[in-house]
């Protein structure tokens, strides 16, 4: 049953960002470029999605477990430290420059074609990588 629910959820999210313009990587772009020919359409897809999490999120402190019986974890401690902050930058800037992030780099796999699969390579290599940042940045071997 998990993974019929996933697969739901999952194409219904793949769904979702293709018909809101996230998979487009110019509207993205637009979307990001504040000083030139902004396009704010992506803000309400931002409210959409943010809006129904703040309710979810209410139900979800109140339950000790998940509808399908898995136990929800504890909320982690909220910390604003010098990864998060890098992280959050290259994400950025990789948003940025590229139109994509993970959730809609994914959804374009199927359409996408030979530029897309090529970012979907570099975002696993990335995220295969991300332990051997600070250990290159400190000078220790990886």
């Amino acid at each position: 049953m998990r993974l019929v629910i996933a697969l739901i959820s999952g194409a219904l999210f793949g769904l979702g960002l293709t018909v809101s313009g996230m998979t487009n990587t110019a509207k993205v772009q637009g979307w990001l470029d504040f000083f030139g020919a902004w396009d704010p359409t992506l803000a309400f897809v931002l409210g959409g999605a943010i809006l129904p999490m703040l309710v979810a999120w209410r139900i979800a402190e109140r339950r000790k477990v998940a509808v399908l019986g898995s136990p929800i974890p504890a909320k982690p401690d909220p910390v604003l430290d010098r990864n998060l902050i890098v992280g959050s930058a290259f994400f950025g800037v990789g948003w940025a420059l590229v139109g994509l992030c993970p959730g809609p780099a994914i959804a374009v796999l199927g359409y996408g074609g030979g530029n897309a699969l090529l970012f979907f390579f570099a975002m696993l290599i990335g995220m295969a990588g991300y332990r051997w940042v600070p250990l290159m940045l400190r000078g220790a071997p990886a």
